[in-house]
């Protein structure tokens, strides 16, 4: 009979509760207690095994081994992903879905769209010449809002854009949240979903014209491995994981205003780059370690889809596997003081999929790795150059802590400015 290492067990009976009020520490507490990359717990009911490490994310994110169906909890479906989306898939249908999302990540695309931010944050800076105060992160999500749904294809009419931003920004805030925070997640999913469900059939009847490069298009006309035009609720669910996640940039936006506003000479050296740096390196550093240092996605789910060994451990089919996606962000074995901010850190990165993994880990074609990455870097960088050369703005005194415990995590006061203006030349562009 083959003898397997034991894998370290959580003290915790049943693990949900701590995860709910450790949040984003949870898996790290625990392998730093452990003194290991992998450790068993418990999770809704559950034995779960969760990994860590860059050697813990590549297992991970073997598709052999590895499957997501049936890892995602309906809960979360119904609030954050939708269902039957492209994060509930494995194997061929998986591939075939991923490839439409990876259509529109084209080198042209992803230009288009740093250019409508670009005029979006300024348009949004005009209308604040007349504001005293404002809160950052509501506004980002406005100018995001408006930026994915432009792009995107998806028709917005003004005195709409608070309301479907709102909903949006609600169904990432139901992720980790419980009670009222996750019913209304719930049930902006079911309004939005209703909204861009009528949308499809209207584009699908030729009522409503759209442009064949975007993603209201190809979600309305995509075809699936049976060469069948998805359902319209499925589309519409395609096309909300397009536009929600670009909403979601926004929390990056207010973590960009926060790693100004803390570390002044990080911004003056930013500043520097954005003026002198034909390549734009240090902005490019920035924008990765504002990612890795700050709270995003806490934890990732997966499935064993068969027996099989690794290191010594015994992985049996069927069991739940987590990655510590935050943890992993702040490995002191990969990330040298990792507590701080520091972006000549990726001078010498290499590059690995594994180790930098705020949104999945992997290859974007083939893996679970977010489609939208390469968007979200570029939507940050424009959204850092605004902040950072563009705008001349105060930050009162307030509370800018971040508790760990809440998933999804944002500054306490949401990053509250005041007597923000374009400065000239930038207030005569429009």
């Amino acid at each position: 009979m083959m003898t397997h290492l034991k894998i370290p067990k959580d003290k915790t009976m049943e693990g949900s509760i701590p995860l709910l009020t450790e949040g984003y520490e949870f898996a790290l507490h625990r392998r730093q207690e452990l003194q290991s990359n992998i450790f068993q717990t418990r999770l809704l009911g559950q034995t779960a095994i969760c990994l860590g490490g860059r050697e813990g994310a590549e297992l991970f994110y073997n598709n052999d081994l590895f499957q997501r169906g049936g890892a995602i909890p309906k809960r979360i479906q119904k609030s954050l992903f939708g269902e039957k989306g492209v994060q509930t898939l494995d194997g061929k249908a998986h591939l075939h879905r991923k490839q439409l999302f990876m259509s529109l990540m084209t080198p042209e695309r992803l230009g288009e769209i740093a250019g409508i931010v670009k005029r979006q944050w300024q348009a949004a800076a005009l209308r604040w010449e007349s504001t005293v105060q404002l809160e950052l992160f509501d506004e980002a999500q406005q100018v995001m809002c408006r930026a994915a749904c432009q792009w995107a294809g998806v028709p917005l009419r003004e005195q709409d854009v608070k309301l479907i931003s709102d909903e949006l920004g609600q169904m990432v805030e139901s992720f980790g949240g419980l009670g009222s925070r996750y019913q209304e997640g719930k049930q902006a999913r079911r309004h939005t979903e209703q909204w861009v469900s009528e949308l499809i059939g209207l584009i699908r009847e030729g009522r409503v014209d759209v442009p064949e490069q975007t993603a209201a298009y190809a979600m309305s006309w995509h075809r699936d491995t049976e060469d069948q035009l998805l359902d319209v609720s499925t589309a519409a669910v395609e096309l909300i994981n397009i536009i929600r996640p670009i909403v979601a940039i926004g929390r990056y936006v207010v973590f960009s205003a926060l790693a100004l506003h803390d570390y002044p000479e990080a911004r003056e050296r930013l500043i520097t780059s954005f003026q002198t740096e034909a390549d734009r390196t240090y902005s490019q550093w920035f924008v990765q370690e504002v990612r890795r240092l700050y709270p995003f996605t806490p934890i990732l789910g997966a499935q064993v889809k068969k027996d099989f060994e690794w290191n010594g451990y015994h992985f049996p089919q069927g069991t739940m596997v987590i990655l510590d996606v935050y943890g992993t962000t702040h490995d002191p074995q990969l990330w040298q003081e990792p507590n701080q901010f520091n972006p000549a850190r990726f001078a010498d990165w290499d590059g690995s999929p594994f180790d930098l993994i705020p949104q999945g880990g992997g290859d974007h074609r083939n893996d679970h790795r977010c489609a939208g990455e390469w968007l979200t870097i570029d939507v940050m960088r424009v959204s850092l150059e605004f902040l950072a050369t563009q705008l001349t703005y105060d930050v009162p005194a307030q509370d800018l802590s971040i508790d760990l415990s809440r998933m999804p995590a944002i500054p306490a006061s949401r990053f509250i400015m005041s007597h923000a203006r374009l400065k000239p030349p930038y207030s005569n562009i429009i």
